[in-house]
């Protein structure tokens, strides 16, 4: 199945996270925290979004800073993923 997100929605997939702490102990999936670092899978097209003209900032491939708590997410041909507004990417990891 394809996803095409609409407006200024954008579909990110979380990047794994480290399983270890820095002094080596590993962590049960429990203790992690939801990764806050995504690739971006698709961008909608922006447009105009409740009145204002909404210009995509973001592309496919690039990794972000997500806001922790933001989106829906789904589960698509058994990958997880998730779909944000634009303004909940908080930043581009370079």
């Amino acid at each position: 199945m394809n996803l095409k997100p609409l407006a200024d929605r954008v579909i990110v997939k979380d990047v794994e996270v480290e399983e270890k702490t820095n002094g080596g102990i590993i962590l049960s999936a429990q203790s992690q925290e939801k990764p806050q670092i995504a690739e971006v899978v698709a961008v909608g097209p922006g447009g105009l979004v409740d009145g204002n003209d909404v210009k995509m900032t973001v592309s496919v491939g690039q990794k972000v800073i997500v806001s922790k708590y933001a989106g829906t997410e789904v589960k698509i041909d058994d990958e997880k993923l998730n779909i944000v507004k634009l303004n909940d990417i908080l930043a581009i990891v370079d």
